[in-house]
């Protein structure tokens, strides 16, 4: 089956594949694997190695590659361990994750995650998930929803913005992109209605399928799955994202602090293979404009 090319265009695919230092007889993971563009790269450099996909979105299974050597575990990769252990396997040789939504989840008006389209206020990754963008916008406490919108979209007129919000949905419920969009841009800088508007949707979406909490959980279970040497690979695409990223394959840690051991060398489980941040090309970005703000880094295990 070949993967529907309007699913999702892969960013630094190669740079990302080169990174992984694949061995053919290898185990990898790839933890989000969406339109298996990054899979099929990777099945096309193994002999007789696996490869173990992850994607909690049933839309993902329509890419699935028909191939002995690849696993697709419809999961959040936050349970990256335990479901490599159901497999038995208890070390990878190497890990990408490209974060983020992807081109088919924007495209897909229904789902709500696009300010483009007017849609059910939803933006669930995982279907089977409670809470959606509209309970967010409905029911929070508007000092939650502030302190949401500063950070996770740093928005700083949020106190103003939510006031209005508050109003509004005293009187109806906010229930669709549309009514949230018309409500969002009259707060929005001038000529930055289109920034302004993404930062607030990235904030709901965030909180819809805790992604900072599930990316802290799967980088602290990368340090136990992948074997001496196996390395790493994550494509992040704002930067809260990448700055825990950032301190967590530099220290160990999400406070950034490397600690020592009692001989006063540094404890840290990754040698970071590139200590300055890879973004794409011009050509690559002139190519796919959503590549314009990813960030890869790529590390090594101890």
């Amino acid at each position: 089956m070949e993967m529907d090319s309007a699913y999702h265009r892969p960013v630094l695919l190669e740079t990302a594949i080169e990174g992984l230092k694949i061995d053919p007889d290898g185990v990898y993971v790839d933890a989000t694997f969406g339109g298996g563009g990054h899979s099929r790269e990777i099945l096309a450099r193994l002999k007789n190695g696996k490869l173990f996909g992850f994607d909690q979105d049933p839309d993902a299974l329509a890419n699935v590659p028909d191939d002995g050597r690849f696993t697709l575990i419809a999961q959040n990769f936050r349970l990256t361990t335990q479901y490599l252990r159901f497999y038995g396997i208890e070390q990878v040789d190497g890990i990408l994750a490209d974060l983020g939504v992807s081109s088919h989840q924007l495209d897909e008006a229904e789902r709500g995650f696009s300010t483009r389209f007017d849609a059910p206020l939803d933006m669930r990754m995982d279907q089977q998930g409670k809470l959606t963008a509209a309970d967010i916008v409905n029911t929070y406490e508007p000092a939650d929803l502030i302190h949401l919108l500063r950070e996770y979209g740093e928005i700083n007129n949020a106190p103003k913005l939510v006031r209005k919000i508050t109003e509004i949905r005293e009187e109806s419920p906010i229930l669709r992109t549309g009514t949230l969009v018309k409500i969002a841009t009259s707060f929005a800088p001038p000529r930055k209605e289109r920034k302004y508007l993404a930062q607030i949707f990235q904030a709901l979406r965030i909180e819809v399928n805790q992604e900072m909490e599930v990316l802290k959980e799967f980088l602290e279970q990368c340090v136990k799955a992948l074997a001496p040497g196996g390395r790493l690979v994550v494509i992040s695409y704002h930067s809260l994202e990448d700055r825990l990223v950032k301190r967590f394959l530099r220290s160990g840690n999400f406070a950034g602090e490397v600690l020592k051991d009692l001989y006063g060398n540094p404890k840290t489980p990754f040698k970071v293979i590139s200590r300055k941040v890879i973004v794409p090309g011009e050509e690559e970005i002139n190519e796919n404009p959503r590549a314009r703000s990813a960030r890869m880094r790529i590390a090594e295990r101890k």
